[in-house]
C-alpha cells in the first residue's frame, strides 16, 4: 500500500493483504474479520481499540507498532516478529502465539488467559499487571521480565527461567512450578509465600 492509511470504524472482511507494507498506518476502532495479514510489515503503525477475528498475522513483522486495547479472537501470530511493540490492555482469546520472536516492548495489562506461550523468549518484556492465568509458559525465558502485579494463577512455569524477573505483588505460590529457575530474590519470595520466615545470618 503506497499511501499512509488512516481509518476509523471500518469493518474489513475476508480481504487478502498478504505481504502488504502498512508502514505507519493508523486504524481506530476497526474490525478485521477473516483477514490474511500474513507477512504484513508495519513500522510505527497504530491499531487502537481494534478487533481481529479469525485472522492471520503469520510471518508478519512489526517494528514499534502499537496494538492498544485490541481484541484478538482466534487469530494466529505464527512465526511473527514483534520488536518494541505496545500491546497495552489487549485481550487474546484462542490465539496462536508460538513460535513468535519478541524483542522488548510493553505488553502491560494484556489478557492471555489459557494461551500457549511455552518455550518463548520473553526476556525483558513489560508484562506488568498481565493476566497469564492458566497459560503455559513452560520452558520460556522470562529473564528480566517485568511481572509486577501479574496474575499467574495455575500458570505452568515448568522449566521456565525467571531469574532477574520483577515479581512484586505476584503470587508465585498459585503457579505451577517445577524445575523453575529463580534467583535469590525470587526464591525468598516463594519461601515467604509458603509461610517461611527468611532471616539473614
Amino acid at each position: 500500500m503506497s499511501e499512509t492509511i488512516e481509518n476509523t470504524s471500518v469493518h474489513y472482511r475476508d480481504e487478502d493483504w498478504y505481504a502488504e507494507d502498512l508502514e505507519a498506518a493508523r486504524f481506530v476502532q476497526c474490525t478485521f474479520t477473516d483477514m490474511d495479514l500474513s507477512e504484513v510489515k508495519t513500522s510505527g503503525a497504530t491499531f487502537d481499540q481494534c478487533t481481529f477475528v479469525n485472522s492471520r498475522f503469520n510471518a508478519s513483522t512489526h517494528r514499534h507498532t502499537a496494538f492498544v486495547a485490541c481484541d484478538f479472537q482466534r487469530t494466529s501470530f505464527f512465526d511473527a516478529e514483534l520488536e518494541g511493540c505496545k500491546m497495552i490492555g489487549s485481550v487474546f482469546a484462542e490465539c496462536t502465539m508460538r513460535p513468535i520472536k519478541v524483542t522488548g516492548g510493553q505488553w502491560r495489562g494484556v489478557t492471555m488467559r489459557g494461551i500457549n506461550l511455552s518455550k518463548l523468549d520473553l526476556s525483558g518484556l513489560d508484562l506488568r499487571e498481565a493476566d497469564l492465568s492458566q497459560s503455559d509458559l513452560s520452558g520460556s525465558l522470562l529473564r528480566g521480565t517485568r511481572l509486577d502485579g501479574a496474575n499467574l494463577r495455575e500458570t505452568k512455569l515448568s522449566g521456565a527461567d525467571l531469574r532477574g524477573a520483577v515479581l512484586e505483588q505476584v503470587d508465585l505460590a498459585a503457579a505451577q512450578l517445577r524445575r523453575t529457575k529463580l534467583d535469590l530474590a525470587g526464591a525468598i519470595l516463594l519461601a515467604e509465600l509458603h509461610g517461611a520466615v527468611v532471616e539473614a545470618g
